[in-house]
Protein backbone atom coordinates (compact mmCIF):
# COMPACT_ATOMS: atom_id res chain seq x y z
CA UNK A 1 0.00 0.00 0.00
CA UNK A 2 1.44 3.61 -1.34
CA UNK A 3 0.73 6.24 1.72
CA UNK A 4 -0.36 9.66 0.29
CA UNK A 5 -1.24 13.22 1.50
CA UNK A 6 -5.18 13.65 2.22
CA UNK A 7 -6.06 16.56 0.36
CA UNK A 8 -9.13 17.83 1.88
CA UNK A 9 -10.66 19.94 -0.84
CA UNK A 10 -10.15 16.16 -2.69
CA UNK A 11 -11.72 13.69 -0.17
CA UNK A 12 -15.09 14.04 -1.21
CA UNK A 13 -15.92 13.50 2.50
CA UNK A 14 -19.81 14.06 3.45
CA UNK A 15 -20.29 15.94 7.40
CA UNK A 16 -21.56 14.50 9.97
CA UNK A 17 -24.33 16.96 12.01
CA UNK A 18 -24.28 16.85 15.84
CA UNK A 19 -24.67 19.47 18.62
CA UNK A 20 -23.55 19.27 22.22
CA UNK A 21 -25.60 17.35 24.47
CA UNK A 22 -28.65 19.53 25.55
CA UNK A 23 -27.11 19.91 29.39
CA UNK A 24 -24.06 21.41 28.19
CA UNK A 25 -25.77 24.22 25.60
CA UNK A 26 -26.19 27.82 27.96
CA UNK A 27 -27.19 29.71 24.61
CA UNK A 28 -28.24 29.69 21.42
CA UNK A 29 -28.59 26.51 19.03
CA UNK A 30 -25.04 25.04 18.34
CA UNK A 31 -25.59 22.50 15.49
CA UNK A 32 -22.20 21.82 14.13
CA UNK A 33 -21.22 19.62 11.35
CA UNK A 34 -17.48 18.05 10.95
CA UNK A 35 -15.89 16.62 7.81
CA UNK A 36 -13.18 14.22 9.32
CA UNK A 37 -11.09 13.97 6.43
CA UNK A 38 -8.65 11.52 8.00
CA UNK A 39 -8.11 9.24 11.18
CA UNK A 40 -5.03 7.00 11.78
CA UNK A 41 -5.42 3.51 12.34
CA UNK A 42 -5.46 3.64 15.87
CA UNK A 43 -8.29 6.03 16.31
CA UNK A 44 -6.18 8.43 18.18
CA UNK A 45 -5.68 10.58 15.55
CA UNK A 46 -8.14 12.53 13.17
CA UNK A 47 -8.35 15.55 11.37
CA UNK A 48 -10.41 17.82 9.28
CA UNK A 49 -13.07 20.62 9.10
CA UNK A 50 -15.50 21.69 11.65
CA UNK A 51 -18.15 24.00 11.51
CA UNK A 52 -20.61 25.34 14.28
CA UNK A 53 -23.10 27.71 14.78
CA UNK A 54 -23.63 30.59 17.24
CA UNK A 55 -24.12 29.69 20.87
CA UNK A 56 -22.66 28.87 24.02
CA UNK A 57 -21.73 25.65 25.59
CA UNK A 58 -19.77 23.95 28.35
CA UNK A 59 -16.59 21.82 26.99
CA UNK A 60 -14.44 19.30 28.85
CA UNK A 61 -11.62 17.58 27.27
CA UNK A 62 -10.14 14.62 28.44
CA UNK A 63 -6.86 14.75 29.92
CA UNK A 64 -5.01 13.20 26.80
CA UNK A 65 -6.98 15.33 23.98
CA UNK A 66 -5.31 17.72 22.56
CA UNK A 67 -6.86 19.80 19.18
CA UNK A 68 -4.81 22.39 17.29
CA UNK A 69 -7.40 24.63 15.33
CA UNK A 70 -7.15 27.33 12.23
CA UNK A 71 -10.00 29.25 12.35
CA UNK A 72 -11.03 30.00 8.54
CA UNK A 73 -14.30 31.49 9.54
CA UNK A 74 -15.86 33.65 12.31
CA UNK A 75 -15.55 34.52 15.39
CA UNK A 76 -15.34 32.80 18.71
CA UNK A 77 -14.10 32.85 22.52
CA UNK A 78 -12.62 30.19 24.48
CA UNK A 79 -13.52 30.74 28.64
CA UNK A 80 -11.80 28.88 30.93
CA UNK A 81 -13.29 27.56 34.12
CA UNK A 82 -11.23 29.86 35.86
CA UNK A 83 -12.22 32.76 34.11
CA UNK A 84 -9.96 33.76 32.02
CA UNK A 85 -11.42 33.93 28.27
CA UNK A 86 -9.34 34.28 24.99
CA UNK A 87 -11.44 35.68 21.56
CA UNK A 88 -10.03 34.02 18.44
CA UNK A 89 -10.91 35.09 14.61
CA UNK A 90 -10.80 33.42 11.14
CA UNK A 91 -6.77 33.30 10.65
CA UNK A 92 -6.22 32.31 13.94
CA UNK A 93 -4.38 29.26 15.17
CA UNK A 94 -4.34 28.02 18.48
CA UNK A 95 -4.00 24.68 20.58
CA UNK A 96 -6.68 23.26 23.00
CA UNK A 97 -4.72 21.37 25.71
CA UNK A 98 -5.73 18.32 27.14
CA UNK A 99 -7.84 18.41 30.23
CA UNK A 100 -9.32 22.02 29.13
CA UNK A 101 -12.54 22.86 31.02
CA UNK A 102 -14.57 25.80 30.35
CA UNK A 103 -17.34 27.30 27.99
CA UNK A 104 -16.86 27.64 23.86
CA UNK A 105 -18.48 30.51 22.37
CA UNK A 106 -18.91 30.87 18.74
CA UNK A 107 -20.31 34.74 17.95
CA UNK A 108 -20.57 34.18 14.68
CA UNK A 109 -21.07 30.84 12.50
CA UNK A 110 -17.53 29.24 13.05
CA UNK A 111 -15.01 26.97 10.49
CA UNK A 112 -11.81 25.60 11.23
CA UNK A 113 -9.18 23.04 10.32
CA UNK A 114 -8.79 21.07 13.17
CA UNK A 115 -6.39 17.62 14.15
CA UNK A 116 -7.10 15.72 17.38
CA UNK A 117 -4.64 13.64 18.75
CA UNK A 118 -6.32 11.58 21.69
CA UNK A 119 -4.63 9.16 23.51
CA UNK A 120 -5.74 6.29 24.94
CA UNK A 121 -4.82 5.39 28.61
CA UNK A 122 -2.48 2.47 29.15
CA UNK A 123 -4.68 0.01 30.93
CA UNK A 124 -2.86 -1.09 34.19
Amino acid sequence: MTLRPIVFAQSGVQPDAFAPAPERILRGNPQQLAWNHYSDGTGQFSAGIWQGEPGAWRVRYDPHEEEFCVLLEGRMTLTADDGAAQTFQAGDAFVVPGGFSGIWENHTRVRKHYAIMALQKNKT
